[in-house]
């Protein structure tokens, strides 16, 4: 059966960017004909080309398009065990019934109809490896099997020649020899098309200037790949950095280096803004509740995303009860510390001579899905992070699809927190960009207080008091949602509290003094929403004589401002007659600031509470 065909150009499919065929367009780009070459001559094609640039995803969409009947089969080289690709079995031969060893081939190089085999990130594997995939390159060969007895029509090899990025580089003359090897740049493939056929309704041709005109060097950090997720954060209205990456835990800075390595200017919020503008959307610095909105829009769009915070802020807990809100089920969960790469699939031999990977049972179930990855940055090993890489990048395992997978979430904890450097490995920029948003969150981002006042009652509300009012920014650091979950739970004991701060060694606990936090649960009289609700007709006159004698309002002003902006919704809702009563003798400007970063049930909550000031 011939996959080949003689015009392999495809129909124009117009767009609001390109409403017709640029002038000029072949029909295929550089990398598209380089592809076609190689499967008509029957060569190995070696591709090189910097991250991002859309060299894996080029091969998925062109040979869908121009070799239906042909299958691609990508092998992630970076996430390979040694036993994957070839293994000796013991199988029954046919003929005599007895047990033989027998060579295994893994069951994607047998689809049963011509493919193509894709060897991605091909410098990332280890020695042995290596070897296997030489004697592929070199003769399309693999141990005792014949790949075009197989169906096997090309083999590509594709990765980053960086050394940021690989180990490796290729250098036996010997394997050079049987390659045809290609150096490619993002103008080599049809991203800029690609981009455009996914926002059909939006003209992209400023966004494209825009990236056209930056340097050489600015180009490379705004991958292609990169300004796809910078695009998809526009669409939803989210803070357009949030599609820039974190590498080794920071936020990748769009700045050109200066002769001594070091980076110069940071362009990054310059160039954001002007896409932003170029798109005719807001870029806001921050939104409220930005961590249910991100997750929810991982569900809606099937991402990937990134969620980086200090340990004990509750973004695990978040996360899990919001996929359990969403799907109606729980998320497939995985603590990477614990996690073996036989948690995820396994490879065992089948009886008509292949290597199958065995999955683990959950990833099988029907149904909706999603994975959250915890401790991300803390792998158990690196053959469990390899094989991890393949589901974030190939949303598969093994070349098997996961099906009904609808997002994954990846936590992880910061390189340094507090001044201390926390133990989590490190990364590149080329598997940062796998996730198409990345939020370095901080304790504020998580709603964990209502969690805690649900479930501790006045206790919480004491200690989110002490929280909010008694301790300086340092100090508020240093007591987490989890911390303060503990010194509830001591209190509720009678044990000493100290016991319930992180302990950092010689009999040294967190540099927090306790003492307020002693007196508030031992009933020291304090000034909070409960206790001005109490007394409300003796607060209500000090408003009146307040703004009496200025339109500036006086220190009961600021105070009772202070208790209605740290109340938890669930206290106002619990007030709200007081509430009301007490925002109406308040200055404009500070009932202004209530809906402020407020998340969407609290501007519900305000905008109920202004309407009736109104009435």
């Amino acid at each position: 059966m011939s996959t080949v065909t003689e015009n392999r150009a495809r129909p124009w499919r117009p767009n609001a960017t390109y409403p017709v065929a640029p002038e000029g367009w072949p029909g295929t780009s550089a990398l598209e004909s380089f592809i076609d070459a190689m499967i008509d001559l029957g060569q190995t094609g070696q591709v090189f080309g910097e991250h991002g640039i859309g060299k894996t995803s080029t091969f998925h969409s062109y040979l869908a398009e121009a070799y239906p009947d042909a299958e691609l089969v990508v092998v992630p080289a970076a996430n390979l065990t040694p036993d994957d690709l070839l293994a000796n079995a013991p199988v029954r031969d046919e003929h005599s019934g007895e047990l033989v060893l027998r060579q295994l081939v893994m069951s994607q190089l047998r689809p049963g109809r011509p493919f193509v085999l894709l060897i991605d990130d091909s410098l990332q594997a280890g020695e042995t490896i290596q070897s296997q995939l030489m004697q592929i390159a070199c003769n399309w060969t693999l141990g005792e099997y014949d790949l075009r007895a197989l169906g096997c029509i090309g083999v590509f090899l594709t990765d980053n020649e960086s050394l940021a990025e690989t180990s490796a580089r290729r250098s036996d003359l010997a394997i050079l020899d049987r390659m045809v090897t290609v150096r490619i740049t993002a103008n080599d493939t049809s991203w800029r098309h690609r981009l455009a056929a996914l926002h059909p309704d939006r003209d992209l041709t400023k966004v494209f200037r825009i990236w056209a005109a930056l340097t050489p060097t600015m180009r490379e950090l705004l991958s292609p790949r990169t300004l796809e997720h910078v695009l998809a954060m526009a669409r939803e209205g989210f803070p357009l950095v949030w599609g820039l990456p974190l590498v080794n835990g920071e936020r990748l800075r769009l700045a050109e280096p200066r002769p001594d390595g070091k980076p110069g200017p940071d362009r990054t919020a310059e160039t954001l803004d002007r896409i932003a503008d170029a798109l005719g959307v807001r870029n806001p610095d921050r939104i409220a509740d930005p961590v249910r909105r991100v997750v929810r829009a991982a569900l809606a769009n099937r991402w990937a995303v990134l969620l980086q915070g200090p340990p004990g802020c509750g973004k695990t807990e978040l996360v899990r009860e919001l996929t359990r809100e969403q799907l109606g089920r729980d998320a497939l969960y995985f603590s990477m510390p614990v996690t073996n790469v036989e948690d995820l699939c396994a490879p065992i031999p089948t009886p008509d001579g292949a290597l199958e990977n065995l999955l683990a049972a959950n990833f099988s179930e029907p149904g909706p899905k999603a994975i959250i990855w915890d401790e991300y940055n803390r792998p158990k090993d690196k053959a469990a992070f390899a094989k991890l890489m393949e589901i974030t990048q190939e949303w598969s395992i093994a070349g098997h699809r996961i099906e009904g997978l609808r997002a994954q979430i990846a936590l992880q904890n910061p390189p340094y927190h507090l001044g201390r450097k926390l133990l989590v490995a490190r990364n590149n920029i080329a598997q940062a960009t796998r996730f198409t948003a990345s939020l370095d969150i901080t304790p504020a981002d998580i709603p964990a207080n209502e969690w805690l006042i649900a479930r501790y009652g006045q206790d919480a509300e004491t200690v989110l008091e002490w929280w909010k009012n008694d301790l300086d920014e340092d100090g508020r650091g240093w007591i987490t949602k989890r911390t303060m979950e503990r010194l509830i739970k001591l209190h509720r004991r009678g044990l000493p509290l100290h016991l319930g701060t992180v302990y950092l060694g010689d009999g040294e606990y967190a540099p927090v003094s306790l003492t307020a936090l002693t007196d508030r649960l031992a009933g020291r009289r304090v000034t909070g929403l409960k206790e001005i609700a109490a007394d409300l007709d003796g607060w209500l006159g000090r408003l009146r004589r307040a703004a009496e004698a200025s339109g500036e309002g006086s220190d009961d002003t600021d105070l009772v401002h202070q208790a209605i902006a740290n109340a938890e919704l669930s206290q106002l809702e619990r007030h709200r007659k007081a509430v009301a009563r007490l925002v109406a003798l308040l200055p404009p400007k500070l009932r202004s600031t209530y809906l402020v970063g407020a998340t969407a049930e609290q501007q519900r909550y305000w905008v109920k509470v202004f309407a009736e000031l109104r009435r």
